[in-house]
């Protein structure tokens, strides 16, 4: 199969997976699309590791995770982007009238790779290794793939954007915890924990049921404003 006929089959997979055209999952994708409504998310994270370690290493933690994003983000739209010059679907002149849209949404000009799941599987991954929880793990990837999903609902992204977008944020993420690991045995304090309220990399498992917590409290506020839509448009 030469490179055509999987961009071919990409575009015939977007069309069968983007939208329902059901309200409540339009309003679902919708929330969980936007980087604001995991801003909770984000502060519980950012509570777990200052409670979890010094101020010094926190903010080195806080440091790594945020050149994660950096690189994720800037791989995906500084150098991916411009150099294939890839019609996201909803711009695409071949069939941008057939891909179902929310709320008008249509994005930029181009979209591969995508910047939303090179940045979320990129933090996923950075997260789960810092944390060494298999739970922990399940959970970050869980939040990774919903969001990215989104994407390909809202029509603003091929399946192949995702997919190759979430490889780059996870050689992302484990490329810049490796370095940060490296920096971690340098300079900070490497305790052992074999009790089984902590993780084997130190950190609190009640703290990470929080987060586990907020997460689903998200999906849930996200499965309000769904029905919410869908029941004010059938009034």
């Amino acid at each position: 199969m030469d490179i055509q006929q999987l961009i071919e089959v990409d575009k015939a997979l977007l069309l069968e997976l983007n939208g329902s055209h059901s309200v409540f999952w339009d309003g679902f994708m919708w929330v969980v699309t936007s980087t604001s409504t995991w801003i909770a998310a984000g502060a519980v994270l950012l509570y777990i590791i200052f409670k979890n370690n010094k101020i010094g290493h926190a903010f080195t933690i806080l440091l790594m995770i945020a050149l994660t994003i950096t690189l994720a983000d800037q791989i995906a739209s500084s150098i991916c982007k411009p150099y294939f010059c890839r019609f996201r679907p909803t711009q695409d002149p071949e069939i941008m009238y057939l891909v179902h849209t929310v709320n008008g949404y249509r994005g930029g000009l181009y979209g591969f790779i995508s910047s939303h799941a090179a940045n979320t599987f990129g933090v996923a991954v950075f997260v789960s290794l810092l944390f060494r929880y298999w739970k922990a793990t399940v959970m970050m990837i869980i939040w990774a793939v919903i969001p990215s999903y989104s994407r390909i609902y809202l029509g603003v992204h091929y399946p192949g954007d995702i997919l190759f977008g979430a490889i780059e944020g996870c050689l992302v993420g484990a490329v810049v915890y490796a370095g940060y690991a490296y920096l971690s045995k340098k300079i900070f304090d490497q305790p052992q924990y074999i009790s089984d309220q902590y993780t084997s990399s130190g950190y609190t498992i009640s703290d990470i049921r929080i987060l586990f917590i907020t997460l689903l409290l998200t999906y849930l506020y996200a499965i309000i404003a769904g029905m919410i839509q869908a029941k004010g448009l059938f009034l």
